[in-house]
């Protein structure tokens, strides 16, 4: 199977790029950090099948058509594309979110994903088969106090989802959402509070989390389903997070 995933330098990207390269799978992963993604690549020694990887930031339309325009032939044979990049920033009231916040946040979460999967769907037709698996979060169907632009941007994930699942129907192309609770030990809780270690770490204290290899187990297992089950969304919490807003650790 040929795999692309974005945002694959870290956390959940990361872990399913290595993951799927185990079992066998040429990956391709895709992020800005292309530096950070050839260390990863060089430093896999338990790898079976092959890491590639490529320049690209999702929020930056041309850098996504200067992709297609190199990787094209690589796309032809595309099984299976992981929209993974994303991100948040800050937890604060909307009218204290800037402008540049709101926009990073939705080129990235959104736009970004809607152009990548634009360019690739047209490779999986032609072949009657793929796979485009988004990750969503539990923050897409439960709002919370400060995740005005977050949980929008989520939200939006899981319509596009949806809606892409009904256009492509009858070609072959299966469509997924993989929504995760708490993930501790990425850098997304880092990025959201703009570096600051302690309250990156304050959201996951006291509390039995998953780690960013549980969800990419989970996206394996729907990845490698026969091609005639799709698993539509799955919903991943910690056993220490009853819903989406409420934690209870182990007593």
């Amino acid at each position: 199977m040929k795999v692309l995933i974005t945002g694959a330098s870290s956390g959940i990207g990361r872990a399913t790029a290595l993951l799927l390269a185990r079992k066998g799978h040429q990956v391709l992963m895709v992020s800005r950090r292309k530096q950070r993604l050839q260390e990863i690549a060089e430093s896999s020694a338990t790898v079976v099948g092959e890491l590639l990887f490529d320049e690209l930031d999702v929020s930056d339309v041309s850098s996504i058509t200067a992709f297609v325009s190199r990787q094209g032939e690589w796309l032809k044979d595309v099984d299976l594309l992981v929209n993974n990049a994303g991100l948040a920033l800050g937890a604060d009231p909307l009218e204290q979110n800037s402008t540049a916040d709101i926009s990073r946040v939705l080129e990235t979460n959104v736009i970004g994903l809607l152009a990548l999967t634009r360019a690739v769907i047209p490779f999986m037709k032609a072949r009657k088969s793929g796979h485009i698996v988004s990750l969503g979060s539990v923050a897409g169907s439960t709002p919370y106090k400060g995740g005005t632009v977050y949980c929008a941007s989520k939200a939006a994930v899981h319509m596009i989802t949806d809606c892409l699942r009904m256009d492509l129907g009858g070609t072959g192309i299966r469509v997924s959402t993989v929504s995760p609770g708490r993930v501790a030990e990425t850098e997304f809780s880092e990025v959201r509070f703009a570096g600051d270690a302690e309250k990156a770490r304050k959201p996951y204290e006291g509390y039995r989390t998953m780690s960013a290899s549980d969800v990419a187990e989970s996206i394996a297992w729907i990845v490698l389903q026969p091609a005639h089950i799709n698993i539509q969304e799955l919903v991943i919490l910690p056993t220490d997070q009853p819903s989406a807003t409420t934690l209870e650790p182990l007593q």
